[in-house]
């Protein structure tokens, strides 16, 4: 096989990893902090994720289907893992083979797993007002959970990244099923949920975008540290001279002789064309605005600042979550897991 090195790489920073999950689980106060760690550890690569965040003492990880829990056979040892998504007709071989737990989120699935789970336990979702999956709340009443061995009970917060009267409402119904649903363990916060405090924490919490240095609520500033920084190599350093323009649509035009970085970076991985007019990029100390449009596979820089860049060297892109998020008008969650597969990932 040819070593090809990638002209994109992901540097991903374990120890920012572990520390947000160490004050996600610090915010979590008495109950477990468990780690969601679907869409391929949300674009970071779910297998590191588990490896170290087990290593850390992170136990509960959730996937959202039945082909991401198998690819991250086996596990490691002392960890469980559920799976979002529950199960369908076809999941049922995986379902019963896999060393995991499908969350149930209907009657149906319920019916099913009833059926052919061999006793095996289960968690369960109820949907509080999210609308999305599980079961609904007079259905869970009702008696349709008969049966079950319940591991963990699950609902999810809709609104908890925002001030809104919904979270008290989802609260209040969730502790009403808490008094009527045997279970071993209890679950409703997700990241932004852990900041709404201590009320919401019940026995288990399963952070997303805030192991990954997403900021998903105002408490978090501050202590939620960056763990992805995307870089790209410069194929070509040009004179683009006073009056001449970059890219598609001519819509950047030098206003002097200017030396123009062009890289192996467009929106075919994930780097969108909203970046245009607030993208940016350094090479050591020296700031790179992004000039015109991105395109598919190709993104300008303004190198006049970086005297030194050239050809084969490697821009770091501005890429803290928040901040880009707010520049750009993707959510933390689009920007992380549209990071596209040309990425080299790189742990550090």
């Amino acid at each position: 096989m040819i070593d090809i090195a990638p002209p994109l790489r992901l540097r991903l920073d374990r120890d920012a990893l572990v520390a947000n999950w160490r004050w996600l689980a610090a915010a979590s106060g008495r109950a477990a902090c468990g780690a969601a760690i679907k869409a391929d550890g949300y674009g970071l690569g779910a297998r590191e994720m588990m490896r170290h965040l087990a290593a850390a003492g992170c136990r509960d990880f959730f996937v959202a289907t039945w082909a991401e829990a198998a690819a991250l056979m086996p596990l490691p040892a002392g960890v469980s893992l559920s799976v979002l998504h529950g199960v369908g007709a076809s999941d049922m071989v995986a379902a019963r083979l896999l060393p995991t737990r499908p969350v149930l989120n209907s009657v149906e699935q319920v019916a099913r797993w009833r059926e052919a789970g061999e006793g095996r336990p289960c968690d369960v979702m109820v949907d509080t007002g999210m609308s999305r999956l599980g079961l609904r709340v007079e259905e869970a009443l009702g008696g349709a959970l008969g049966g079950l061995t319940i591991e963990t009970l699950l609902s999810h917060l809709a609104s908890a990244d925002e001030e809104s009267v919904q979270n008290a409402r989802q609260l209040a119904a969730f502790r009403a099923l808490r008094e009527a649903i045997p279970a071993r363990r209890y679950s409703l916060s997700n990241s932004a949920g852990i900041c709404l405090g201590a009320d919401y924490a019940f026995d288990l919490t399963r952070p997303g975008i805030a192991l990954y240095g997403g900021t998903p609520r105002a408490e978090a500033a501050g202590h939620i540290r960056q763990v992805a920084f995307p870089e790209a190599r410069v194929l070509q350093v040009r004179t683009v001279r006073a009056g001449e323009s970059v890219g598609y649509g001519a819509t950047w035009t030098a206003p002097r002789d200017s030396r123009i970085a062009v890289v192996n970076l467009g929106y075919a991985d994930g780097y969108l064309r909203c970046h245009a007019g607030t993208g940016a990029a350094t090479f050591g100390a020296a700031a790179l605005p992004l000039v015109g449009r991105v395109s598919m596979d190709l993104t300008a820089f303004d190198a006049d600042d970086a005297g030194a860049v050239g050809e084969g060297d490697w821009l770091a892109l501005g890429y803290d979550l928040p901040a880009t998020a707010a520049a750009s008008g993707l959510s933390q969650y689009e920007l992380l897991t549209g990071l596209g597969r040309r990425f080299a990932r790189i742990w550090s």
